[in-house]
């Protein structure tokens, strides 16, 4: 069982067989920590080979899980695409528990599990159905664009997903489909606004908020700044407005990691979850990461612990109406359907036009 591991059982076949791995996260994961998660790491690998398992990683997942168990790993969309794609017979969801649901909508004859059913999300926590049904009756004829980071009875009223790296795109198509020059654009309400930045599309925007994201503010940007006056200073899309405006670059964790990357800048800062720094880490060694985060705590409900005990038992599967389903996918599916952005997803207008007023239901 996961908890009867200890550091006895990092033998040197293990550290021979995660030599690599460990080259990736030893400067976020000391080498004592390494001997208690290797064998873990070493024991979840063979039971995946085992049981046709994949084990898909968000960007918030600690080191190492996102470096050491992680068959596909990135953002929202970028699950959302391998969750579609995958052959597996199991999907363990190192996430939240709305990207479970989604990777189950996608794929309803797999079976999925979530190591943690606590694992859940604000932002999701804040709409329901009956609460877009509502939405809709007050604003008929209008189409509904959906974050990702919802539950699957909200995407089933909807039209089509977006995920922050391409909510400016689906907004402007879902008005060119629908053939008007208003989008409902829900639940988050800083996206909305910083998508309303980006386009001539009037945006009505619900009132929910990340609680990772909504404590940044300007301060800590002009802190920052005194601090370290070179750093390049990064923020997502779902942080409120003033942040952006104060930032350097602003757009989905899967932008703001192939900035890094790209551009290795000697001194950054990314208004996100913590455990990204540490994971991009690995791809920008020259580059110092510097404070704050916000740490969330529903995705560090996940450990290497329970995503074993998951595998083990085949525990905590999630499952999804099969009637919302069927309508949830089609929401989902349009989104996948849509050609990738051209350029990873960027907010470099809001410096610009910074404040653009929204429809707030």
């Amino acid at each position: 069982m996961a908890d009867g591991f200890a550091r006895s059982d990092f033998t040197p076949k293990v550290e021979a067989e995660l030599a690599a791995t460990w080259d990736k996260v030893k400067g976020r994961v000391t080498p004592l920590e390494w001997q208690i998660h290797a064998p873990l790491i070493a024991r979840i690998n063979r039971l995946k080979r085992e049981k046709n398992a994949v084990i898909l990683a968000h960007n918030y997942m600690t080191p190492e899980i996102f470096h050491g168990v992680g068959d596909y790993v990135g953002d929202s969309l970028g699950l959302a695409r391998e969750a579609a794609r995958s052959d597996a017979k199991i999907i363990v969801q190192a996430g939240v528990h709305f990207m479970a649901e989604t990777s189950k909508v996608l794929c309803p004859d797999k079976t999925v599990l979530i190591p943690d059913l606590r694992a859940g999300c604000s932002l999701a926590s804040s709409i329901t159905g009956a609460d877009v049904r509502l939405i809709k009756q007050r604003y008929p004829g209008l189409p509904v664009v959906t974050y990702v980071n919802t539950t699957a009875d909200v995407k089933a009223e909807t039209d089509i997903c977006c995920t922050s790296a391409n909510a400016v795109q689906v907004v402007e198509w879902a008005a060119r489909e629908w053939g008007v020059d208003r989008v409902i654009l829900i639940p988050d309400e800083f996206l909305a606004r910083n998508v309303a930045a980006q386009t001539d599309i009037k945006i009505i925007a619900w009132q929910g908020r990340c609680e990772v994201h909504e404590r940044f503010n300007a301060q800590d940007i002009a802190d920052l700044r005194a601090a370290y006056p070179g750093a390049e200073v990064l923020a997502h899309p779902e942080c409120p407005e003033e942040v952006l405006a104060a930032s350097d670059f602003a757009g989905s964790t899967a932008a703001m990691i192939d900035y890094v990357v790209t551009r290795q800048p000697r001194q950054v800062v990314l208004l996100t979850e913590c455990s990204m720094a540490s994971n991009v880490a690995a791809d920008a060694p020259g580059t110092q990461f510097l404070g704050p985060c916000n740490l969330c705590p529903h995705m560090k409900r996940i450990s290497l612990e329970n995503i074993l005990e998951a595998l083990e038992k085949e525990q905590y599967e999630v499952t999804v109406d099969p009637a919302i389903a069927d309508r949830a996918r089609l929401a989902v599916q349009r989104m996948i359907d849509l050609p990738p952005p051209a350029t990873p997803a960027r907010y470099d207008l809001v410096k610009a036009r910074h404040h653009v007023d929204v429809e707030l239901i």
